[in-house]
């Protein structure tokens, strides 16, 4: 099943793809993070359970679209958690979650653009997947993970890499600029994730591309800390709430400037693509300024 947030006569509302013309309406007053907070997906265990040939339908040209998280929690990000990207950055892998958090004002509008932040040295972008959190969750054991995630979204994580490299300690500057974090548009469910890569999750296969070339890419049998680590150790540290997003972390960065194209491919399920623009030239703003 994929889930998305929609404008509907006017309102934010959670729909479901039932086919290229035409969305089932799963709430219609909430958007999806509401909706998994105390809305109608909050009252199912998981939100494939949910049959939609009970629901209402609504043609997808009488909608328009909508970020897919409206009102973010917590926003994690996961630093050098592919073995071999840590090289990038001349740094050894973690020996634990390199854990980080973006501003809910680093969302951009559906499909970016991505804007270059004035006086920018070397913006990268990063492709990589993330897991929304579906119930509360707290000291939740690894093999228990899938039982707190909704599903994964595809997502475009960017750094400002010229200040990290001054210092590391510089992350949260380096990470929390306008348009720092693009969400695909679907909240994919684990059944059908787990279908595209042959029941496991650490087969899929992650991809950075700019321009259309092949930047990095790699699959989450690499992670030095795979989803049910990162479920279990945030649950750990804080409690998490539905809503929440932990973004996995990136096989590799593109270097980006004014005029790129920049993607997301997730094999066999989907690709997010955005453009790259200037931020002094762009009337385009973050959803959240």
């Amino acid at each position: 099943m994929r889930l998305r947030t929609a404008i509907l006569n006017g309102t934010p509302a959670t729909v479901a793809v039932r086919d290229e013309e035409t969305y089932a309406v799963v709430d219609a007053t909430r958007p999806l993070d509401d909706s998994l907070r105390h809305g109608v997906l909050s009252r199912h265990a998981r939100p494939e359970h949910i049959d939609l040939t009970m629901l209402p339908t609504v043609a997808r040209r009488a909608t328009e679209p909508a970020t897919l998280i409206q009102h973010p929690g917590k926003l994690w990000g996961i630093g050098l958690n592919y073995r071999e990207h840590a090289g990038d950055l001349d740094e050894t892998a973690p020996t634990e979650p390199a854990s980080f958090l973006k501003g809910a004002h680093t969302l951009t509008e559906p499909g970016g653009p991505i804007e270059i932040p004035h006086g920018s040295t070397g913006t990268t972008s990063e492709a990589e997947f993330g897991l929304v959190i579906g119930k509360h969750a707290r000291h939740v054991p690894a093999a228990r993970w899938r039982d707190y995630v909704a599903g994964i979204c595809l997502i475009l994580d960017q750094t400002e890499e010229s200040v990290l490299r001054r210092n590391p300690r510089f992350l949260t500057r380096a990470k929390n600029s306008p348009t720092f974090l693009v969400l695909g548009a679907d909240l994919i469910t684990l059944d059908e994730v787990e279908a595209a890569c042959d029941g496991d999750v650490s087969h899929l296969q992650v991809a950075t591309k700019l321009n259309g070339t092949l930047v990095r890419r790699n699959i989450a049998a690499n992670m030095s800390f795979p989803p049910d680590h990162l479920v279990s150790f945030h649950s750990d540290l804080m409690p998490l709430h539905p809503g929440d997003l932990i973004s996995t972390g990136t096989p590799g960065a593109a270097h980006i400037t004014a005029g790129d194209s920049v993607s997301c491919e997730i094999t066999g399920l989907a690709t997010l693509t955005v453009d790259v623009v200037d931020a002094a030239l762009s009337s385009a703003r973050s959803t959240r300024v």
